[in-house]
């Protein structure tokens, strides 16, 4: 039956698939009739942000999270992490940024999917790929249409409601990406290529030139040779702004006191391994005592002889059930051993099974019936084989009437582990599982060997609450302290602490390499000046980031836009002296070249070597012996046969240029350059498309301030 629980493991690969791609993907629509702009979302302090002139509410984005985060755990994604809450929370801003984009496209142009539309890309004879994907059986790779109808039927007798949630959510993306495939197609269609456009593609891409060149290096006129004044570096700067853009970072010096467990806990772990002893050598149910007691859980594998740790093996193969070993430290952790079990088992069993598995148009109580009755009659003689190729919910193993092969101890989940390494040979039996009921036949055995089961109660050896206090205590003093910038580094020298650095710190990074979860210090950096120690909301200068304290003080502040010259003075002062040596040597070349008729001449005069560059097109990066020049490129593909060009300044130093050879291909075909170039175009246009819409909008991005 294709019920939600089913389809979990194709649709959790699909969500992923749906959800991660740039522009195609359009993680969630309003299901709940929300406005981006409304409510609370006009005041200021609800704004998350703001898209082409519109608000985007905090109250409404949280929303939209929830709801998504609420379809990657109906996909089988039960454990929603760090990275995870995280990546949902990108998904969902991308898909709202879109959603405001692309609307006002698709109103302006009239596009929409109609229900008949939708319905056919659902249930008609090619139904979308999404759909596709999630109800093709993965044994014999046909869609399976049957399967897909069904679980349409039990979305009305769905209680929990989830299976509509999920399906009105795959809806969803199933229209929103017909409605831009649409667009693209409007824009593609609109795009074509002139054969003045494609005559030109061709004389660029089809010249290859063969040059010689003279290069005067940067690098070998000496800076003391090249006078720079303050007025040459504003004027150099002014003129180059724009190289100097940049997205808003800081910079910040910290030190952490790491907690670490004192003498004391130490002796409080000991303590506690030494007080319960008494109680394990006692209790006869090792399991559930372990379960109870220790910090690793009990694990119900039969060693054999030699794989248990070595401080430990001959202890447990040389001695009586109940016996104990330690206390004993291993891995920060004290830990007494019990020989729970001594069992005489098979290395690997070889068995078959049928899986009736519970769903909901079958209660976990008929899934029992069904089963109980297909195990009486196989013990009444009919075939296993068919019985399991026509009622087993595990396809996989159906197929083969329910043949699991050859496994070892551990492969299956508990009770069918213990059900076919504690049976014998040719037993019939039927255990429950986490997936439902199993009838498992055993067709055999390995060779038996003693084997044993160990209990293992841990203490790890942690930090007290006392031991947080004492070291909190000590970074507050620190922090009281050393309340300036001069004072901290300072104290730091005093002290011999190691200082550390975190630079280009985004608003929205997560990440500080060395601090677990420092996403509430990255958020106060942001609330911080130069020079100033980091507070967070309740105005504390101490931030407790899992095991440690962390004191910090902003060191540089980078604001969007254009840096100020005093940022990038170093690289400002730099590009400038480079410019005064390449006006220099342009100078010195151009006196030289007056007597001179040859680029050999021209060489011996200014004491450059002569170089080869061959097979150099428009299309070039790059020129042999001289590196990235795409000034000197450009330059080369205009000059004309023989003549020596003008000093041409690049960015290794100046070159003077003569073309000794050009060629072009063959294959002059105008009409295939236009379907290529077409081409070429139609391409970008997923790309470019969307991301021009995006420039145009303005967006506004202020979600690290709530998260």
């Amino acid at each position: 039956m294709a019920t939600l629980q089913t389809i979990r493991d194709k649709a959790g690969v699909l969500i992923a698939v749906i959800i991660g791609i740039a522009i195609l993907a359009f993680v969630l629509g309003d299901f709940l009739g929300g406005n981006s702009g409304g409510g609370f979302g006009n005041k200021k302090q609800f704004e998350i942000g703001e898209v082409a002139g519109n608000s985007v509410s905090y109250i409404d984005f949280d929303r939209k999270v929830n709801h998504l985060t609420e379809i990657y755990k109906l996909s089988g994604q039960s454990t929603i992490d760090e990275a995870t809450v995280t990546s949902i929370q990108q998904q969902t801003w991308d898909q709202m940024v879109r959603d405001i984009i692309m609307s006002k496209e698709y109103d302006q142009l009239g596009l929409n999917v109609s229900s008949e539309e939708l319905f056919d890309m659902v249930q008609g004879d090619n139904p979308h790929a999404y759909v596709r994907q999630i109800f093709t059986d993965q044994n014999t790779g046909y869609f399976d249409r049957g399967a897909l109808i069904r679980f349409l039927k039990n979305i009305e007798t769905d209680e929990t409601g989830n299976q509509r949630k999920y399906w009105m959510f795959l809806e969803n993306q199933i229209n929103d990406e017909r409605l831009f495939t649409k667009y693209l197609n409007m824009v593609r269609k609109g795009l074509n290529v002139t054969t003045f456009q494609a005559e030109q593609n061709y004389d660029l891409n089809s010249k290859v030139i063969d040059f010689k060149y003279i290069l005067k290096r940067y690098a070998y006129v000496a800076d003391s040779t090249v006078s720079v004044s303050e007025e040459d570096v504003k004027s150099y700067y002014n003129k180059h702004k724009n190289n100097y853009k940049q997205t808003a970072s800081r910079n910040i010096e910290y030190v952490s006191f790491d907690v670490q467990a004192s003498k004391s806990d130490i002796k409080d772990a000991e303590e506690w391994i030494n007080h319960i002893k008494p109680d394990l050598e006692t209790e006869t149910n090792t399991e559930q005592f372990v379960n109870a007691n220790s910090d690793i859980p009990f694990n119900s594998r039969n060693y054999s002889d030699g794989e248990l740790p070595e401080l430990i093996n001959d202890f447990m193969f040389s001695n009586p059930v109940g016996s104990i070993y330690g206390p004993y430290f291993e891995n920060e952790t004290y830990k007494l051993a019990k020989l729970a079990a001594i069992n005489n088992i098979p290395d690997s069993v070889h068995a078959r099974h049928i899986l009736i598995a519970p769903s909901p148009e079958r209660s976990p109580e008929r899934a029992k019936q069904i089963a109980d009755s297909l195990s009486a009659l196989m013990k009444s003689g009919t075939d296993f084989a068919l019985l399991a190729t026509l009622n087993s919910d595990d396809k996989g193993s159906a197929q083969l009437g329910g043949d699991l092969g050859w496994f070892k101890e551990g492969a299956m989940v508990r009770p069918f582990n213990d059900a076919s390494f504690y049976g014998n040979k040719g037993d019939i039996i039927t255990i429950e599982s986490q997936f439902g009921f199993h009838i498992i036949e055993i067709l055999g055995q390995g060779k038996k060997s003693k084997k044993v089961q160990v209990g293992i109660v841990a203490r790890e050896v942690q930090p007290s609450s006392t031991t947080y206090q004492n070291v909190y205590s000590i970074a507050s003093k620190f922090a009281g302290t050393n309340n300036t910038y001069e004072k901290f580094i300072a104290e730091i020298e005093k002290e011999g602490l190691n200082k550390r650095v975190a630079n280009d710190l985004k608003e929205s990074d997560r990440q500080i390499p060395g601090l677990e979860s420092p996403r509430p210090l990255i958020m106060a950096v942001y609330t911080t000046d130069k020079g100033e120690i980091v507070l967070d909301r309740d105005n504390q200068a101490v931030f407790e980031l899992e095991n440690k304290y962390v004191v910090a003080y902003v060191t540089e502040v980078k604001e969007d836009g254009i840096a100020p010259l005093e940022q990038v003075r170093p690289d400002v002062e730099l590009n400038t002296r480079k410019k005064k040596k390449a006006e220099a040597l342009i100078n010195s070349i151009k006196e030289k070249m007056a007597n001179a008729n040859t680029i050999e001449d021209l060489g011996s005069a200014v004491n450059a070597e002569v170089q080869l560059a061959s097979v150099i097109s428009f299309n070039s990066f790059s020129i042999p012996g001289a590196g990235i020049e795409p000034a000197v490129i450009g330059a080369v593909v205009e000059l004309d046969e023989s003549k020596l060009s003008d000093p041409v300044e690049g960015l290794n130093g100046v070159y003077v240029l003569q073309v000794t050879t050009i060629s072009s291909k063959e294959d002059d075909n105008p009409e295939a350059e236009k379907d290529a170039l077409k081409t070429v175009y139609q391409t970008r246009v997923n790309y470019d498309t969307y991301n021009s819409l995006l420039d145009g909008a303005k967006v506004k991005d202020e979600r690290s301030k709530f998260y």
